[in-house]
């Protein structure tokens, strides 16, 4: 067997794969005799049956069979070899004289292969690298979320402005009926509010959806309906009272510090503000890096130009996936897909560079760290290293977990990189500046 490559440009090449007689002969000889031992003919007795109708009847099949294997194992090992970098999978090309009754054949594939560039890390413009703190408003209104989940509910009699309300929605045209806990003060409309100020136990108000709470969120909660079908939602629910509360807030003591933070953890309002904002700040650090990542990766994207073999990667889009593609639709996603690939190309070019790799076990520490931080959720704090380690190995076993895993951890040492290399501007904002900054 010889394989050749032709460069037709910088991005594109012809392989051309020889395959004699001699390459393919003796397997294909040895699998009809193999069918001659064991064929059941009409008018033969079983391994007698003459090797020309064995021929006949299957030798083109095997043929086919053992030259196409022997092209799959020898192109990859060529690529490998030979250490091209392609896109894609070669893509055979049509030859309409081929000829499978020959005894020599010779075969061409399309390479697309990747482009060669250099990623600088030191970028022209510094991106902004978000710090977000925990401020004043943001404390109170979590102290306060704390001090009205841990207090008490009393009763009254009717609906007041401090009243938290459950009652039942319902609308039978759009199959609305869902008990829910209205509080009063997140209620948008001042008519709606006052629709429900004074009611009483048993008494049904009719509301209208639009414009009803102040954040968006609350009406599909409150209707259970999905957020998409909440949007905008311009209808008229009656709403059922069945309770009516006034939450009174817990005393900001001892006593609540210890069923927050265990016996002593915090033992004043000081304290317990410093560890909140602490908290608050460790959380904000990921949306912060999700962040700089997604501005480094644009800016890269933007600022690092190559071509792409963009004929051969529609042509080969239009093939390979599951069901063909015409060429405005291989052309469409071609174009929908090449941010993507582009980043990809950027990306393994950063890895090779910069020596990045990725070992077993620190990929297991990963793992046993999401999973701590997943099992803290669920009040389990100090997990045993031994079932860490024990679940950890489960979840490596599964290879999209493995993928997933990879992938997160891949992120973080590119993270990691681009904070030590790119020329960053650090920014420190609350996290509603950073929302408005960000997301508006």
């Amino acid at each position: 067997m010889n394989i050749t490559k032709e460069q037709i440009d910088e991005l594109n090449a012809v392989i051309t794969v020889a395959v004699s007689k001699d390459d393919y002969k003796d397997k294909v000889d040895k699998i009809l005799k193999d069918y001659r031992r064991q064929a059941n003919i009409p008018g033969f007795r079983k391994g007698q049956v003459p090797m020309g109708l064995i021929e006949k009847q299957y030798g083109k099949a095997v043929l086919v069979d053992e030259v196409n294997k022997l092209l799959q194992d020898n192109l990859g090992k060529y690529l490998n070899e030979e250490k091209l970098d392609v896109l894609g999978n070669p893509l055979p090309r049509q030859q309409d004289n081929f000829n499978w009754d020959a005894d020599d054949f010779a075969f061409e594939f399309d390479l697309g292969l990747a482009p060669s560039f250099e990623v600088p890390l030191k970028l022209k413009k510094a991106i902004t690298h978000y710090k977000i703190t925990a401020d004043k408003k943001m404390l109170d209104e979590q102290i306060d979320r704390i001090q009205k989940q841990y207090g008490k509910l009393v009763s009254q009699a009717t609906v007041e402005k401090n009243s938290e309300v459950s009652g039942t929605f319902r609308n039978e045209d759009e199959e609305i009926d869902n008990k829910a806990i209205v509080e009063i003060d997140k209620v948008k409309s001042k008519k709606m509010q006052g629709l429900l100020l004074g009611k009483s136990v048993n008494d049904v108000v009719n509301l209208k959806t639009k414009g009803l709470f102040k954040e968006d969120f609350l009406l599909s909660g409150s209707l259970g309906i999905d957020r998409e079908k909440a949007e905008g939602l311009n209808i008229d629910v009656s709403f059922t009272i069945e309770e009516i509360n006034e939450r009174q807030p817990a005393a900001l003591d001892q006593d609540l510090f210890d069923k927050l933070y265990g016996k002593d953890g915090v033992t004043s309002e000081k304290e317990l503000r410093d560890r909140i904002k602490t908290e608050a700040e460790e959380q904000f650090v990921q949306q912060s890096d999700q962040k700089l990542l997604n501005d480094v990766t644009e800016r890269l994207i933007e600022s690092i130009n190559f071509e792409l073999p963009k004929e051969f990667l529609t042509k080969w889009i239009k093939t390979t996936g599951e069901k063909p593609l015409s060429d405005a639709e291989a052309q469409e996603e071609f174009e929908r897909t090449e941010k993507g690939l582009r980043y990809q190309l950027i990306e393994g070019k950063l890895i090779k560079d910069h020596g990045i790799e990725l070992q077993y076990d620190e990929l297991k520490e990963f793992a046993k760290g999401f999973i701590k931080s997943q099992m803290a959720q669920y009040g389990q704090l100090d997990p045993k290293e031994e079932d860490l380690e024990n679940i950890a190995g489960r979840v490596l076993s599964n290879q999209d977990e493995v993928k997933r895993l990879s992938e997160q951890l891949m992120s973080q040492k590119l993270l990691n990189l681009y904070k030590e290399k790119v020329n960053l501007k650090v920014k420190e904002v609350s996290y509603e500046n950073f929302v408005k900054e960000v997301y508006s």
